[in-house]
């Protein structure tokens, strides 16, 4: 049953401006993974970006990763292609030596650390296997959690990461994975299913929709039916719910969770769209998936390649569709959506209120 917005929602609804989601940048006051923590490798520096700021990763021998500007103070070239020489990297063009808070400590040829300037340091946290940073205002970082990660580091998952690049804005990508009602996207996948909608939840800075699925035709795909055992076809009979599927955007972080009719987490996504270049209509998706392990957990181990090519599968028709979205909105000047689901126009609702509109934001014209 749909939650209906309270007056002083609906009021302050009615009082902000509207934009085109599209031109509503991803707010930077949250933890955004930068990269995978194993490809930043000891007395290495590891080059990375986040809408359009390029970010230097560094990881001494000893001691934590950190992250700065990846522009040297002095002739702006990357520091990541630096010398990490202690707890400290050196320019590669002069030696000049940045220290992890991002001071210049030498200037080799004067012998001086008083006349160098410095570059921005981003506060960065390692977890579950990815390294973030904290773009926006540093003095608010401490306040903010790093997320929680699906079930890195539960023995009774086996979890595998994915993180492709996409050609459209961040925004796309929720609302794909919100939204269930695409399976006939997916019919060469899935076969025929439907989505059945079972309700909602939301707040100030999330949004969870619940589903389940009745397979209409076709056979069920070996990979699902690992998982979450043999769908029998009842023909044509009403199925049962036997999974429940929750999709949530706790801005700026997606989830997908998958109970099965036991209440029991079967299976546990985490995602998160790291905006590319200053127009951020580009994306750097970092996803973790989580699968329960079976009694006889080998079972799992063998069925993991046929699971990896069917999410693969399905995603890659998933980045086929949400790339022709962001071509459609060029070509057209402008978001022309029009959207009748509840649940996506309170996801839309949700990404405005928590992103920030940029330079060519302008509110739109109502009426």
């Amino acid at each position: 049953m749909l939650v209906e917005a309270s007056r002083s929602e609906t009021a302050q609804q009615a009082e902000a401006p509207e934009y085109d989601l599209r031109q509503i940048d991803s707010n930077p006051n949250f933890w955004y993974p930068v990269a995978w923590a194993h490809k930043v490798r000891p007395g290495k520096a590891f080059p990375t970006r986040y809408a359009g700021h390029p970010i230097a990763l560094i990881r001494p021998e000893k001691g934590p990763v950190y992250a700065l500007e990846d522009r040297c103070a002095h002739r702006q070239v990357p520091l990541s292609k630096g010398l990490v020489e202690g707890d400290c990297i050196k320019c590669c063009y002069h030696g000049w030596a940045f220290d992890r808070a991002g001071k210049c400590v030498t200037v080799p040829y004067l012998n001086r650390s008083d006349v160098g300037r410095p570059v921005r340091a981003y506060p960065c946290r390692e977890k579950a296997g990815l390294i973030f940073i904290f773009p926006g205002d540093p003095a608010l970082a401490e306040s903010v959690p790093v997320p929680d990660i699906a079930q890195v580091g539960n023995p009774e998952y086996k979890t595998r990461q994915f993180g492709p690049r996409l050609k459209c804005h961040y925004t796309f990508m929720h609302e794909n994975l919100m939204d269930m009602n695409h399976q006939f996207l997916h019919r060469r996948q899935m076969g025929s299913i439907t989505a059945r909608f079972l309700g909602q939840d939301k707040g100030e800075n999330f949004l969870e929709a619940r589903y389940s699925f009745a397979r209409k035709g076709g056979n069920q795909p070996l990979a699902e039916a690992l998982i979450f055992g043999k769908h029998h076809d009842l023909e044509g009979r009403e199925q049962p719910v036997e999974e429940v599927v929750s999709i949530r955007t706790t801005y700026p972080y997606q989830t997908l969770k998958i109970h099965d009719k036991d209440g029991d987490l079967i299976m546990d996504l985490w995602a998160c769209y790291v905006p590319l270049g200053s127009d951020q209509q580009g994306t750097q998706a970092f996803g973790l998936l989580s699968v329960k392990k079976p009694k006889w957990g080998f079972l799992l181990d063998l069925a993991w390649p046929a699971l990896g090519l069917f999410t693969h599968r399905i995603f890659e028709e998933d980045r086929e569709i949400v790339e022709l979205e962001q071509k459609a909105w060029r070509e057209l000047g402008g978001d022309h959506n029009v959207e009748v689901f509840p649940i996506v126009k309170a996801l839309r609702a949700l990404l405005t209120r928590g992103g920030v509109p940029n330079k060519a934001a302008r509110p739109l014209k109502k009426g």
